[in-house]
């Protein structure tokens, strides 16, 4: 008796799927840029307000204007900026949650990679696992509905909005499972995001910073007010202020780099190469060129997108720390240009 057997679907080809990203990003493209989509579902079903989040990020800002009063003033702390921009913005986010935790761009010895992500922890942007599950997340469903974060629901809820609403989809233990089991098999991970000791860390790292700045003013006044006086001022611009920074410059990749720049690659998303935003985040806001390659460790593709993360880890593959660095996949890359 003769049985029907069904054919088996073959695997697609590395030609197949670059042909059906560039499909999807033509149709989302006739999409138009004005097309609205609603908040995720995980968020449409919640009614929890994230008061983690929430007052921390009112506390901070309202911290602003004090950070320019004489008494909290210095220069010094400004250019704390700058090199709170490179540790904490560039390789703690950047390099730790983004490069190597969420796509394994690289390979490091453990400490270097705790380090890294312990940075990242003092950034003030949730522990590494919930990180790199919202970006995964975002990688898979970028500017769909799903999307943790996309400007088709609004720019500030790209920006910050989705931050200060639960959304049940990524709050359950499946979901952990699924996107960051990899992360949470790790002690020191799982550490981290068990009681919110990520906060924990955090709490720390401005409490040793406060206290330098305080040794730094008693040695250079020789007394407790001004002990006192340069320990606030590390405490302003140190740790509010950097945390501030780093927040926005790197909320804006969410947000502005999905919304205006140019491409040069055909991707499935809106995503985009926002000079402005690369320039701050060290390299972070050659999006486009991201998405359309997600593994690279190299975000700036053509000579003057200067990309300073990348930089700094073909520095440190030199001396031995990094090994295994991803670079750019051209052959992938040239079918997915975009002509001009």
């Amino acid at each position: 008796m003769a049985t029907d057997v069904k054919p088996v679907a073959k695997p697609l080809s590395e030609d197949d799927k670059i042909a059906k990203d560039i499909h999807v990003a033509k149709e989302r493209t006739n999409l138009g840029k004005g097309e609205r989509l609603p908040k995720p579902a995980g968020v449409q079903t919640s009614d929890r307000l994230l008061w983690e989040y929430i007052i921390p990020v009112i506390v901070m800002h309202l911290a602003i204007p004090f950070a320019f009063f004489p008494y909290f003033f210095s220069w010094w702390g400004v250019a704390w900026l700058f090199v709170g921009n490179f540790l904490f913005t560039s390789m703690g986010i950047g390099a730790g949650y983004h490069r190597l935790l969420t796509h394994r761009g690289f390979k490091c010895p453990k400490w270097f990679e705790y380090t890294l992500a312990t940075l990242g922890v003092c950034s003030f942007q949730d522990s590494p696992g919930r990180w790199v599950l919202v970006h995964r997340v975002h990688h898979q469903h970028s500017d769909h509905q799903p999307d943790p974060h996309t400007p088709r629901v609004s720019a500030f809820w790209a920006h910050m909005g989705w931050l200060f609403i639960d959304n049940k989809e990524l709050s359950t233990a499946s979901a952990y499972d699924r996107y960051v089991r990899d992360l949470m098999q790790d002690r020191y991970y799982m550490w981290l995001q068990k009681g919110q000791n990520w906060i924990l860390v955090y709490m720390m790292h401005a409490l040793l910073l406060t206290g330098v700045g305080s040794l730094i003013g008693y040695l250079t006044t020789g007394t407790g007010a001004g002990a006192l006086q340069y320990g606030s001022q590390w405490l302003m611009w140190g740790v509010v202020m950097r945390t501030i920074w780093t927040w926005h410059v790197t909320w804006a990749i969410n947000s502005a780099a999905h919304i205006w720049g140019y491409r040069n690659y055909e991707t499935r998303e809106d995503s985009t190469n926002n000079w402005l935003f690369a320039l701050l985040t060290n390299g972070e806001g050659w999006h486009n060129n991201h998405h359309a390659d997600p593994r690279s460790a190299r975000h700036g593709h053509r000579w003057w997108e200067i990309d300073m993360t990348w930089i700094t880890l073909r520095g440190l593959e030199k001396i031995g720390i990094v090994k295994d660095l991803v670079h750019p996949n051209h052959s992938a890359l040239n079918r997915k240009a975009i002509k001009t």
